[in-house]
């Protein structure tokens, strides 16, 4: 009889952890058609207002920077305050507003302001979210966990430029499809506030009750080669505003099928967060090996090819992002304690954008010097990060 009570409980508590993950999902998708939607044109966007590829290059970097380095702060404020719900919104807040700021800006100096001041302020909610999100997915499986909210979040990546997508081809400019994505904004932040209200405390979804670490807790080995395998890969990821750069400046995309490329790479990016999920929480950082070979190629692919060349490197590209932000935030979860997860999120991202800013800055200017070396860069940083992962692979078994 005990056990049948104790079964019935355990299972009460997955379907509230269940719902819960699905309600931050709806935010996702909310948020993610705001930014995600800005972000299919801030390339071709700031050549408008007189922009270079160098320039696109280095604001899209720094903008990837800021979008990582602040979570180290972020992190370890988390942590240190367990005000998971306050520093949410304030993230969500400053993230979601500064894009329909943009159909105001002037100059490309200003929009350059608000882009790294979107990517801030994402920066700044993750790694509450995430941790909160590392707890409910104890629950259920942290790939599959991750990977519905993963998947959610691209489909609304893929809706936001859709929308774009119409805008742009219904009156030819980008200020009012910038403009029009106020209400998924407001959308985003009226979810997360009934998520506020109905869930207050998530630290206790965790499995394992969470526990303050010893004040000289080290990180493990394990998560500074996991880390450094992340790292090659996000130097060698160009990140799509130079790619709709690119895609403008050669003319191999017209500027209607700009966004529709970027809603395609983002519905794969959904499909690829659910598989390789599943397939994390059965066949565990194998996978992280399987996704990186697929996207190591898609460079040579957008920045060489025509057409359907273009298009299949974004597929790939799109597979790339859809671990990056399903497998790779579970495997975390798996190595670190709950009480340090905030902090090792925050570090983990921060190292992922101060190297993607790097990699991001360095092939904007090879762009203007050799489209060529550019490839040749982005191919070769990536698979380095392949030993480093069957290293990670035969650590583990």
């Amino acid at each position: 009889m005990d056990k049948e009570v104790k079964r019935e409980t355990t299972d009460i508590i997955k379907n509230v952890a269940f719902k819960f993950v699905m309600l931050f999902s709806v935010v996702s998708l909310f948020s993610d058609m705001t930014h995600e939607g800005a972000r299919s044109i801030t390339g071709p966007f700031l050549a408008t207002l007189g922009a270079s590829g160098s320039i696109v290059g280095i604001v899209s970097g720094f903008g990837e920077f800021m979008g990582y380095a602040v979570r180290l702060l972020s992190g370890y404020l988390t942590d240190k305050t367990g005000k998971y719900w306050v520093i949410t919104f304030i993230g969500y807040a400053i993230n979601l507003l500064a894009v329909p700021a943009l159909a105001l800006a002037g100059h490309w100096e200003v929009a350059a302001i608000l882009i790294i001041a979107e990517r801030a302020g994402r920066a700044i909610r993750i790694p509450a979210r995430d941790a909160m999100l590392s707890y409910a997915t104890s629950k259920m499986g942290r790939g599959m966990g991750f990977g519905i909210h993963e998947a959610m979040d691209q489909l609304g990546a893929t809706l936001g430029p859709l929308i774009v997508t119409g805008v742009v081809y219904i009156d030819g400019g980008y200020r009012n499809a910038l403009g029009l994505l106020l209400i998924p904004a407001i959308l985003a932040l009226s979810v997360l506030t009934a998520a506020r209200f109905n869930y207050p405390r998530p630290r206790d979804f965790e499995v394992n009750p969470v526990k303050p670490q010893d004040k000289n807790y080290r990180y493990p080995k394990i998560y500074w080669l996991y880390l450094a395998a992340v790292v090659a890969i996000a130097v060698g990821y160009a990140d799509f505003p130079l790619i709709s750069y690119h895609f403008n400046n050669a003319a191999t995309v017209t500027k209607e099928w700009i966004p529709l490329f970027y809603a395609i790479a983002m519905g794969v990016d959904g499909a690829a967060a659910l598989a390789f999920g599943r397939f994390y929480d059965q066949k565990g950082f194998s996978v992280l090996v399987v996704a990186a070979l697929l996207s190591a190629f898609f460079a040579p692919l957008v920045f060489l090819g025509g057409f359907y060349f273009a298009l299949i490197g974004m597929v790939l590209w799109g597979i790339g992002m859809g671990a990056q932000e399903s497998i790779m935030r579970a495997a975390i979860a798996d190595i670190i304690p709950a009480d340090r997860r905030g902090s090792a999120y925050g570090i983990f991202n921060t190292a992922y954008g101060v190297f993607w800013f790097i990699g991001s800055a360095l092939m904007g200017i090879l762009y203007d010097i050799s489209i060529p070396y550019l490839v040749i860069f982005s191919v070769a940083a990536q698979l380095v990060s392949v030993p480093l992962l069957l290293h990670l692979v035969k650590s583990k078994a």
